[in-house]
């Protein structure tokens, strides 16, 4: 009882790879590595951490080493070049069945983050708030990042100024004042992370909120995503789908 049929061979468990964009910087690319780690043991399936760039592993080789199902989950947090265009040319390498995931933000879950980082900062809740994000010329992660900004705002209780390290948008110099505090919509460290501490120190911030990070509200979204993924993955495919 139980056993495959001569013949039929058993279902094989996808695996998750998570892909974060990558910094020259060591202990930024283990944020990845540590909630891929965390969301992977709570959910009971093998994963691992791959990146678009910077550093090693990159996620076309990762792809291209194993026929093993895999659901793709990127460590984004908005829409942008690299999700349409270098994730789905990556996994045209794989060797099996690939399904690609959507961004992690913007999610209430990640606004919640954002909060407790703040409040770790020395922030009240109500003051007034800057959320920088890393930036994008694309319009879709424009117009993600304006909802990441509603979410925050309500999670904050007051409104949100927004401002980019790059791309579209004001920069933190224009938009950054005195006794402000500054939730740094970023994953992880590296060169945007630290330009924003120098940003912020110089332009008199109250507080600035380390990185989102590992915290458990980004390994339940991580979570969420994945059995989404996982959920909707239709075996023996081919190509690769956006879902999740």
């Amino acid at each position: 009882m139980g056993e495959p049929a001569d013949g039929v061979d058993s279902p094989v468990t996808p695996r998750l790879v998570t892909v974060a964009h990558g910094t020259r910087k060591t202990p930024a690319n283990a944020v990845a590595v540590r909630t891929t780690a965390l969301a992977a043991q709570r959910m009971g399936i093998g994963a691992v951490t791959a990146y678009v760039e910077l550093s090693t592993p990159l996620l076309g080789d990762v792809l291209a080493a194993t026929a093993q199902p895999t659901v793709v989950l990127p460590m984004l947090l908005s829409t942008g070049y690299h999700l349409r265009h270098d994730l789905p040319r990556a996994l045209e390498a794989s060797a099996g069945p690939a399904l690609l995931g959507r961004s992690l933000g913007p999610h209430a879950l990640l606004a919640r983050a954002q909060v407790s980082r703040l409040r770790e900062a020395g922030a009240v809740p109500g003051s007034p708030l800057v959320m920088v994000a890393a930036g994008s010329s694309d319009e879709l992660a424009t117009r993600d990042l304006e909802r990441a900004a509603q979410l925050l705002a309500h999670a904050w209780g007051a409104s949100v100024r927004v401002a980019t390290l790059s791309g579209r948008g004001e920069r933190p110099e224009d938009v950054v004042r005195r006794g402000d505090c500054v939730s740094r919509y970023l994953l992880a460290g590296g060169f945007f992370a630290d330009r924003l501490t120098r940003v912020a120190r110089d332009a008199g911030a109250h507080a600035v909120a380390e990185v989102i990070g590992s915290h458990p509200d980004v390994v339940e979204l991580v979570c969420r995503r994945t059995r989404a993924l996982l959920a909707a993955r239709v075996p023996g495919s081919e190509r690769p789908v956006l879902a999740g």
